[in-house]
């Protein structure tokens, strides 16, 4: 956690978002109670603000990709993140916020709706009206509330949180037991991730000083709906950025799929695309495969309407397809690509979070950290991801074809795991190194 010369003894708030599957977020031991918030009074979320919004949470996605990319070091490395966590994590964050810093926020999230309708959205986003079939996908998301004991909050932001997110109040004693908050906090992120998402707040990062964890939760499990045979996946060629290649096992189908490819245009380089829908319901993959060379300028040029119109551009044909399988994570440190994004006053003694407070409570409040972890694992059989966001806040002083065409993965891509019917981004990434084995 940063801390600042001006913090003395005032409190912090930490702001949690974890992508993972959710058991909700209750109690661990008897550190911790579990109360509800009541809802205030709000219409229902409109449609075509929460088509908007879904269209704005793929926009900060691609964002953060080039912000994330922009240093050479960081440009050639796999890359996994979760543009649906991140903003649902800080749209739990606008309703509190005022002046500058609610704008700045609402800049970076590309959304001109206010913080009520912005969480009505995104709330009605992460409830996907799909149901799960049978062998369809596990997508479950759910977020909660962590509060110090007699932590005074502002009724009406507590309740647009439980109106948009369903969002309880689970309240501990990080004053007197931080270290049993802290473990309280990680065992049920744990559990929500299935042990995918482990001590998610480090020693010292809960400490006596925190009042405040939000945690967004999402985990995603889902089979292809015409899965790879095993018995197909083989060794072939990788060709890295670097011009080395490596050996890497590949998947291998031939069938018919969504597919488009191109050159010219504003990205000026040739590409190939294909989606691998999943099974029982409107989620999908989409593959993105610049020019063996051009990995590097496609991704700088691609924005949200050029990933439009590619996706657009998606129709049936007869692919011979191979893919490499591929398992990493990623974390990273957000705090610099939000505030390369615009949002400056959030993180400085200028921010304004006077939403949060409830009376009595005379304290400053502005954002310290952001951090991200995910973790993606693509095999034979589907797709298994999971992210995990925090946010701390401190006080302050076209028809099928008779001959296949063929996509060959053996260079670096773009993927994308979204939901087809809301055109929610749920994840979004680079593969430049399949070998590369998770963390």
């Amino acid at each position: 956690m940063s801390a600042t010369s001006v913090r003395t003894r005032r409190p912090a708030v930490l702001l949690l978002c974890c992508a993972a599957l959710l058991t909700a977020c209750g109690s661990s031991g008897g550190a911790t109670s579990v109360v509800r918030a009541d809802p205030v009074t709000l219409p229902p979320a409109d449609p075509a603000q929460v088509a908007a919004t879904a269209a704005a949470t793929g926009a900060f996605g691609l964002d953060l990709l080039h912000t994330l990319t922009a240093d050479p070091a960081a440009a050639g490395r796999n890359l996994v993140l979760s543009p649906s966590g991140l903003a649902t994590a800080l749209a739990m964050v606008l309703p509190g916020a005022r002046g500058t810093t609610a704008d700045e926020l609402a800049g970076a999230l590309h959304t001109a709706l206010t913080p009520e309708q912005y969480a009505l959205a995104t709330g009605a986003l992460n409830r996907p009206a799909t149901a799960t079939a049978k062998g369809g996908p596990v997508l479950r998301q759910s977020d909660d509330l962590w509060a110090q004991r007699d932590q005074p909050l502002d009724r009406h932001y507590l309740g647009v949180l439980a109106a948009a997110f369903g969002t309880g109040v689970h309240t501990a004693d990080f004053r007197k037991d931080p270290e049993g908050a802290r473990k309280a906090v990680n065992g049920a992120v744990e559990k929500a991730t299935e042990g995918r998402i482990k001590d998610l707040f480090g020693a010292g990062q809960i400490n006596q000083d925190t009042r405040l964890a939000l945690t967004d939760a999402l985990y995603l499990k889902a089979e292809w709906a015409e899965p790879f045979k095993a018995g197909k996946t083989a060794d072939r060629p990788f060709h890295r950025l670097d011009g080395t290649t490596a050996a890497v096992p590949t998947m291998a189908q031939a069938t018919t799929l969504r597919y488009a490819d191109g050159s010219g245009g504003i990205l000026g380089e040739p590409w190939q695309a294909v989606e691998l829908p999943y099974a029982g319901s409107t989620l999908a993959m989409d593959l993105v495969v610049p020019a063996q060379g051009g990995f590097d300028a496609f991704r700088k040029g691609l924005d949200q309407a050029e990933l439009d119109r590619i996706l657009g551009a998606l129709a049936p044909r007869t692919v011979d397809l191979t893919l490499p399988k591929f398992h990493f994570d990623t974390a990273n440190e957000l705090t610099p690509a939000l505030k390369a994004l615009g949002v400056q006053a959030a993180f400085g003694p200028a921010a304004d979070l006077s939403g949060i407070p409830g009376p009595g409570d005379s304290d400053r409040l502005a954002i310290g950290t952001v951090v991200q972890k995910a973790t993606v694992q693509v095999d034979e059989q589907g797709t298994v991801a999971a992210a995990g966001s925090g946010v701390g806040v401190e006080a302050m002083a076209a028809p099928v074809r008779a001959n296949p065409v063929e996509l060959h993965i053996d260079r670096p891509f773009l993927f994308l795991i979204r939901d087809t019917g809301t055109g929610r981004p749920l994840f979004l990434g680079q593969v430049t190194d399949p070998a590369a084995a998770a963390k």
